[in-house]
């Protein structure tokens, strides 16, 4: 059999009421060298049969059926099967524009150096006009929450591998369904059982070894917010299991020679942070804050400080921990005019 250019990598898990809709939109690019590999992780609804009649008429598409294992088996699994040197994820509750098998390879193509490259995302179903209710109602399909919105434009202003590093921190910079990377790489790093993310765990694996992560900038994935999906139903999705990926990342690398660091920001996000960070007995020499009722006081037994008062200490790797993009870009814009470089002497994590 002729390699093929792409292979998508799809695991599936009781997924019959939009697996359908996921696999037409593979069948609708325009790039059409491609192969699926879908592994069905011991589904208990229809999801194996539609995959089988789906590859009974189409051949690019290869059907694997394993006992329940979870998420990590089922791709670490249906990698072994890919084929093709470009592995491109997928979820089954997902759709994808007919341009982007097409677009994402020529990313590859047009610059060598890159092992990744996500896409921009469209979160749906949105609410319709005059809804304001964040919950459905019994047997309606769940919309995407308002919360998500912003998070949606984050991601979505991400266009280069320097946005990619420099955000890697806040979140996770590239949507884990919009993701294509070089097989070989994929290989080398693979997926981890850990107790959080495994996407922003392989992204921020990636980043660390030096890996060139980039991002085709144009909506080619839409990303459905289904209130079953298991984002919402594992801890391992939850904001403190971020926190720590977070945490034990950040301890492996920028914080790595040090004991202490600076914490920029003490409200919810930072005190998490704090917490996590902690766990790896790495404690803050000093906090940032703005607020003058807490600057001149300790948290943590460590001593507040206003902004300014860094131009005057010693300076130690600082941490900022604040929510909002606005209120990211002023303490960027600050700290850069003190001579802090972002990625040697500070990183946002929040």
């Amino acid at each position: 059999m002729n390699t093929p250019r792409a292979s998508i990598l799809l695991p599936v898990f009781d997924a019959e009421r939009w697996l359908g809709v996921c696999l037409r939109s593979l069948q609708r690019q325009r790039m059409g060298d491609w192969e699926c590999v879908l592994v069905d992780d011991g589904s208990s609804d229809g999801s194996l049969a539609i995959a089988r009649e789906f590859a009974a008429g189409d051949p690019r598409i290869r059907v694997f059926a394993e006992p329940h294992a979870g998420l990590i088996a089922a791709l670490q699994f249906g990698l072994a099967h890919c084929r093709a040197p470009i592995v491109v994820r997928m979820d089954a509750d997902d759709w994808m524009h007919r341009d982007r098998l097409a677009l994402q390879c020529a990313a590859f193509d047009d610059d060598r150096s890159l092992c990744a490259v996500g896409t921009r995302v469209r979160l749906f179903p949105r609410s319709r006009a005059g809804d304001t209710r964040e919950r459905p109602l019994p047997g309606e399909e769940a919309r995407v929450r308002t919360g998500r919105f912003g998070y949606e434009a984050w991601l979505n202003a991400i266009e280069s591998p320097r946005d990619v590093v420099r955000n890697a921190w806040i979140e996770c910079p590239i949507a884990h369904p919009t993701l294509a990377i070089r097989r070989e790489a994929l290989e080398r790093f693979g997926y981890r059982d850990v107790p959080w993310p495994e996407d922003y765990d392989l992204v921020l694996r990636l980043i660390a070894a030096g890996e060139r992560l980039g991002v085709v900038p144009k909506r080619l994935v839409a990303w459905r917010e289904a209130g079953d999906r298991l984002s919402r139903r594992s801890t391992r999705y939850d904001t403190d299991a971020f926190a720590a990926c977070k945490a034990a990342h950040l301890a492996q690398t920028f914080l790595r020679e040090r004991g202490d660091y600076g914490l920029w920001g003490y409200g919810g996000t930072g005190r998490l942070l704090a917490s996590k960070l902690q766990e790896h007995g790495l404690a803050p020499r000093h906090i940032v804050d703005v607020h003058p009722r807490r600057v001149g006081q300790r948290i943590r037994g460590a001593p507040v400080i206003a902004p300014e008062a860094l131009a005057h200490h010693e300076r130690t790797p600082l941490v900022v921990s604040v929510a909002g993009t606005g209120a990211r870009q002023e303490i960027r814009g600050f700290l850069e005019g003190l001579d802090y470089r972002e990625g040697r002497d500070f990183v946002c994590a929040a």
